[in-house]
């Protein structure tokens, strides 16, 4: 019960923060989601860096990692919200931001974790 707790609040202030960072980055006008781009960049450089502590000397326990990893960066990060705006550039036609959207993010996001796992090794 004390991990499911621990991965509920982690979630819910992910998701918060995740809010407003959508409320004041994404561009209605542009329709370009800047703040579920940096959302979800963000949370995989801090899930990089929290899983590498946790596994480097097992600098975090399984209740830190679950509520961090699990929670807040589940949270805070969003593949539905991410999915449904690719298909809303799609379906408007917009093939330009689709494409550059899709592929940085999958390839930042995969990139901020392997940048988040290096800075580890500094601390």
């Amino acid at each position: 019960m004390k991990q499911f707790l621990l991965v509920f609040i982690g979630g819910g202030f992910g998701s918060v923060l995740r809010y407003f960072i959508g409320k004041f980055l994404n561009n209605s006008e542009t329709g370009i989601p800047y703040g579920t781009f940096a959302a979800n960049i963000l949370g995989s450089f801090f899930i990089g860096i929290i899983l590498g502590l946790a596994i480097k000397n097992n600098a975090l326990n399984t209740n830190q990692t679950l509520l961090l990893a699990t929670g807040f960066c589940g949270g805070f990060t969003t593949f539905s919200t991410f999915a449904y705006e690719n298909h809303a550039l799609l379906k408007n036609g917009d093939m330009f931001s689709f494409s550059v959207y899709a592929i940085a993010s999958f390839s930042l996001a995969i990139i901020a974790v392997w940048i988040g796992s290096w800075v580890v090794k500094f601390f």
